[in-house]
């Protein structure tokens, strides 16, 4: 029987059995000054310690543990070919092939000057290996389109090799249109010149920019989606003492490619994506997000808990223990774990939603004890010794379950559970000493004539009283239909999708998934010697699910003998042709401008002429023209540069290409071996899917093909696939592991199988619901917002202990009870804390947001109406854990 005095000078003295949580309560009390400089003392350490070793990480991969024979596959990748792991990919799209070809060289080489940040910058796709050879990759029957194609375009090739300028072009279309007048040819068949000629000479008559493509007008059929996208793989050097290591190395980039005039305003469009800026990136998004949603948080846990107490001065003291509790459990976790990751920093939202709920119960049980006991001490103490021992076992059950995902393999909620598990310990002991301190330091008002609980609340449970065997059935075929639900609930593992989908990084990332020939979901495999791994490549290349398997031996030209016999007559056709000595000098503008309105006038006597195809386009082309003659002379200069920049690639591309010979593993670039092949000989194969290559069913059967064949294959198919295999089988072990523990933590101290399952059955209930809502919803589980099931158990196990404690205790009407007015504010701040989250940009988190929703939703209405319904009636004979308001 607890017992209290008022001393003297209004401080509380406790005699007889009181509880020890009452005890601390009421020292607590009695030196509140010394139990805060203490707890801020703490807090000015734990802030200290974090503000110099916060660290954290934005990489997806290291959320799973690295003993996993998949992850030390990859790590063994990783080792072998360093240049693929945290690289960044620099896209380059352009108006034509040969802008973008352009760009890209001349960024990769500015790139290689910036040591500071950049280890290596390179070409995957070009340079002068690539330039002479790689027309011998391509199958013979395309050789020898390709090599037909340029003879046929010879006459067309030798005026713009004498003259390559805008007079030569002009000169070529004169001839062109002199034999069409001698009726060697009609006006259809240079149908593709003059449309794309009249579409750049438009461009720079009206000041806009002007692109031209030689080279998809030589291919003599439309251009193909990623034809003008080139390129740059940089190895960067990351500063991992930043929040965001690559951003130096981005901005780098990025400058550069300013310094070179590669601007969207001259038709060239640099992105960036890979592993560096996808963490960046990511890291960025949530760090934008926190501010709106941690102002949208505090607003409206201030309104709520305002509601939940009716006083000011509480409102405060229960936010100040619960920022407190914040920092010290911040400063813990960073002293324990040493870093948060993506899922682990979610600890915040959770402390605040479960470690508020301590410090709410405490406040409104003194409330309401202030009716029996007027003096704040007594009344705190009181509250202390009714609720110190429900307090402490759910406290105790929560860390319970949050520590069963200590031993799982999944490490970002292993990491969570350790923090959170700690944070229960640290929110229960601040509700018991500062809390009680704040209050009797801030001396609150009592409010005499307020109701412990709530009035409104009485028509629910007289309704749940009444039809008590109703509400257990619907909570009964509820149950069994969220079970009937269950295999339909979705998994949704795969990292991209918790990301935002309007960042650079991962907008250009979706660009390449859509591209069978570019796409990252590639798996990577190691073999022995490149004899093996030629091998293998074969017997992967023959999958069905697999569109092609390559290794350095794919750089190697087959059939070289006829493709070079092809090359040589294309040589002796075209040589003299693309080499035809002295050039005449530059025109003069006037010359120019001559040039342009006679060229204008062949094609208005061309079009004249009856029954020409074409006339319409030689109009066009004409009007064009002259508007070029008749503007000033920067329009005929961006005219030129439009035509004359890209025949000079293109000349020296083919001059390149018509000098090659055989190829040989001896001539193979060092650098594009070391991409290939590892110093001790260990051989790299590269495997692409067939078919949809953005579909994780269809990339699933595509790595479980791949791995029949190669067991110890890696790349992002593989991880994807047994990351969420992982996810599943360590969430399975742990709810097993934190039931039983919280099973038989309630078990050693109800001492009632009986008790044991009234606490438990609304948790599961709760969860079940929660899981049908998603199947019905489509809101599937993924990486982040798994953690609202541990979330969904602590307070799920919380509020069942409060119950259950209450009703052992002689409590009878729960629904209207203090206790319930706690229970039901503690889950509307939780709300709070976790409904922000539903704001951010970041799907990941939004995504943790609606689900947390979902299940404090269900959590809420099994507290209103399925617990108390459970309780109601039942004999609540046996040793009491708590005593009743009334009994105190």
């Amino acid at each position: 029987m607890l017992w209290l005095r008022a001393g003297s000078s209004g401080t509380v003295h406790v005699t007889g059995g009181i509880p020890l949580a009452g005890r601390v309560v009421a020292a607590s009390c009695r030196r509140p000054w010394l139990v805060l400089l203490l707890a801020l003392a703490l807090g000015a350490a734990a802030l200290l310690h974090t503000t110099r070793n916060f660290a954290m990480t934005a990489d997806t991969t290291e959320l799973i543990s690295p003993d996993l024979d998949w992850r030390r596959q990859r790590a063994a990748f990783s080792l072998a070919f360093p240049q693929y792991t945290d690289s960044i990919l620099v896209v380059i799209d352009a108006a034509t092939p040969e802008q973008a070809e352009a760009a890209a060289a001349m960024l990769a080489a500015r790139l290689q000057v910036e040591p500071r940040h950049v280890r290596r910058a390179w070409l995957p796709e070009g340079g002068p290996f690539f330039e002479r050879y790689g027309l011998l990759l391509l199958p013979l029957p395309e050789v020898q389109a390709v090599l037909e194609r340029l003879i046929a375009a010879q006459a067309f090739l030798g005026p713009l090799a004498a003259d390559p300028g805008l007079r030569g072009v002009l000169t070529t279309v004169s001839t062109m249109l002199e034999g069409i007048r001698r009726g060697d040819a009609n006006l259809g068949e240079i149908r593709p010149v003059m449309t794309a000629l009249a579409g750049a000479f438009e461009a720079a008559a009206e000041g806009r920019p002007a692109h031209f493509s030689w080279r998809r007008l030589m291919a003599g059929e439309p251009s193909k989606p990623g034809d003008a996208r080139r390129f740059v793989l940089v190895q960067p050097v990351l500063d991992f003492g930043a929040l965001e290591p690559g951003a130096a190395v981005s901005a780098a980039i990025r400058a550069a490619a300013q310094e070179l005039g590669l601007q969207p305003t001259r038709g060239v469009t640099v992105r960036l994506t890979g592993a560096v800026p996808l963490a960046d990136e990511e890291f960025a998004t949530l760090a934008q997000d926190a501010v709106p949603m941690t102002t949208a948080m505090l607003l409206a846990l201030l309104g709520i808990l305002w509601l939940a107490v009716r006083s000011t001065r509480y409102v405060f003291a229960i936010l100040a223990t619960t920022l407190l509790g914040l920092v010290l459990t911040t400063g813990l976790g960073l002293l324990v774990i040493g870093r948060f990751n993506l899922i682990s920093v979610a600890f915040i939202p959770l402390f605040v939603g479960l470690g508020i709920d301590f410090a709410i119960q405490v406040a409104v049980r003194s409330q309401a004890e202030r009716r029996a006991h007027p003096q704040m001490e007594q009344a705190l103490a009181a509250a202390g010794a009714g609720l110190g021992g429900s307090l402490a076992l759910a406290a105790a059950a929560v860390a319970a379950g949050f520590f069963a995902f200590l031993p799982t393999s999944y490490v970002g909620v292993s990491e969570l559970g350790a923090i959170a598990g700690l944070g229960m310990g640290i929110a229960f002991v601040m509700s018991l000493t500062v809390l009680p301190a704040l209050l009797v330091l801030l001396r609150p008002k009592a409010d005499r004539g307020a109701a412990p609980g709530s009035s409104l609340l009485e028509p629910a449970e007289a309704a749940v009283r009444r039809h008590r065997a109703w509400v257990l059935r619907a909570g009964g075929l509820a149950a069994i239909a969220s079970v009937a639900l269950l295999p339909w609930l979705r998994f949704d593992f795969d990292p991209l999708h918790l990301r935002n989908p309007q960042a650079e990084s991962m907008a250009t990332l979706a660009d390449l998934l859509a591209d069978p020939d570019r796409t990252p979901n590639t798996i990577d495999i190691l073999a022995p010697s490149l004899a093996e791994a030629d091998a293998l490549a074969r017997r992967t290349g023959a999958l069905q699910e697999v569109s092609r398997a390559m290794t350095l031996s794919s750089f190697i030209p087959s059939e070289q003998t006829e493709k070079l016999v092809l090359v040589e007559d294309a040589a002796m056709l075209l040589g003299p042709t693309l080499e035809p000595g002295l050039r005449p000098p530059a025109p003069s503008d006037a010359e120019l401008v001559q040039q342009l309105r006679k060229t204008a006038r062949d094609l208005r006597d061309v079009t004249d002429a009856p029954d020409q195809p074409a006339s319409a386009e030689a109009g066009r082309l004409a009007a064009a023209l002259d508007q070029l003659a008749g503007g000033p002379a920067s329009v005929r200069a961006a005219a030129e540069a439009a035509v004359t920049e890209p025949l000079t690639v293109l000349l020296q591309q083919v001059a390149s290409l018509l000098r090659a010979g055989p190829v040989s593993r001896e001539m193979l670039p060092p650098n594009l071996v070391a991409d290939w092949i590892t110093s001790d000989g260990r051989a790299r194969i590269l495997v692409f899917p067939r078919g949809k290559t953005d579909d994780n069913a269809h990339l699933r059967r595509f790595s479980e093909a791949v791995q029949s064949i190669a067991p110890a294959a890696t790349g992002t198919p593989i991880i994807i696939r047994e990351a969420g295999d992982s996810i599943v089988l360590a969430f399975l072990q742990a709810s097993a592991l934190s039931a039983l523990s919280i099973a038989v933590l309630l078990g050693v101290a109800l001492r009632r199988a009986t008790d044991v399952v009234l606490a438990m059955l609304p948790m599961l209930l709760s969860g079940l619901l929660t899981l049908g809502s998603c199947v019905l919803l489509d809101e599937p589980l993924n990486f982040a917002n798994i953690i609202a099931l541990p979330l969904l158990l602590g307070m799920g196990v919380a509020f069942n202990i409060y119950f259950v404690s209450a009703w052992r205790a002689g409590e009878n009407e729960l629904v209207h009870a203090s206790l319930m007015r706690a229970v039901v504010f503690s889950a509307l701040t939780t709300a709070t804390a976790f409904g922000a989250l539903w704001i951010s940009s970041h799907p990941g988190t939004a995504s943790m947001g609606r689900l947390l929703m979902i299940a404090l939703g269900w959590e809420l209405a099994v507290t209103l109406l399925f617990r108390p319904a459970l309780l109601a009636q039942l004999p609540a004979g046996g040793a009491l854990v708590l005593r009743s308001d009334r009994a105190l």
